[in-house]
Parts: structure tokens; C-alpha cells; sequence
């Protein structure tokens, strides 16, 4: 049973990639982060970085405030380059369906499409989003 974190590149990093770190706090996932530095050769970035980015990460908690996560979407969104990987996480039992349906609230105020969740560790789950209107 593979899972994400042991495949980085699910997430649509790449090597070189400046990926930005949103909403960390001390309950993360290590290894995914871990996972994601190692693919791209990078370390993470906070949400101080303010240059253009080519990948966000969102750790987001049932009962984070969703107009909060609306906004967090948004800003993320517009530091990144190219319509680079968005990804939601949320900590498991997230399948939680109103877990889910506040991420695609969130996402839709936000102007952007949620897709299927994927596993990408024992204890969390992503979501990627998409721009309305951009590919598969």
C-alpha cells in the first residue's frame, strides 16, 4: 500500500520546485515533508516567502474555520506560478464527509475545483485543487 508520502511526485512536485508550507503547526506529518524536500531538493517555504512559488501545501484541521481556509486558498493561490500542485491536507478519519464537503466549499468560494482525496500518510489524507476552467 503504497502512499504519496512514499511517492512525492503523486503530488506533482518537481526537482527544483519552491514549495510553500501553509497553516504549520507542531501536528503535521514530518515524513511528508520530509518526502517533499527530498523530491525537490528544496526546503519548504512559509507563508513570509514572497516570491512566486511553484507548489503549495495547506495542513488544514477540521474545525479550522472555513471562511479562514476560503482565504488561505486564495492567497496561496496567487503566489503560485503556472497553475503548480494545490494540496489540501487533512488529518484522517478525514473520509469525515463534512471534512470534505467544508474543503470543497472552501475551495469553490475560492474559485477552484476539489478532487478525489488520496492518502498520503498513515494519518492524512490530500485534496488537490484546481483552478476552474484548468485541465485535469
Amino acid at each position: 500500500n503504497q502512499t504519496a508520502s512514499q511517492n512525492a511526485e503523486e503530488f506533482g512536485f518537481e526537482p527544483g520546485d519552491i514549495v510553500q508550507e501553509w497553516l504549520w503547526d507542531d501536528d503535521v506529518d514530518d515524513s511528508i515533508r520530509a518526502q517533499i524536500e527530498e523530491l525537490t531538493g528544496e526546503d519548504l517555504v512559509d507563508e513570509d516567502y514572497d516570491s512566486a512559488v511553484d507548489g503549495v501545501i495547506v495542513w488544514w484541521r477540521d474545525g479550522d474555520d472555513e471562511d479562514e481556509l476560503s482565504d488561505t486558498i486564495v492567497d496561496a493561490y496567487a503566489v503560485l506560478g503556472n497553475d503548480g500542485p494545490l494540496w489540501i491536507l487533512t488529518p484522517k478519519p478525514a473520509a469525515r464527509v463534512h471534512q470534505l464537503i467544508t474543503v470543497q466549499s472552501a475551495a469553490q468560494t475560492a474559485g477552484m475545483n476539489a478532487a478525489t482525496p488520496l492518502t498520503v500518510s498513515s494519518d492524512w489524507n490530500g485534496i488537490r485543487l484546481r483552478a476552474f476552467g484548468k485541465g485535469r
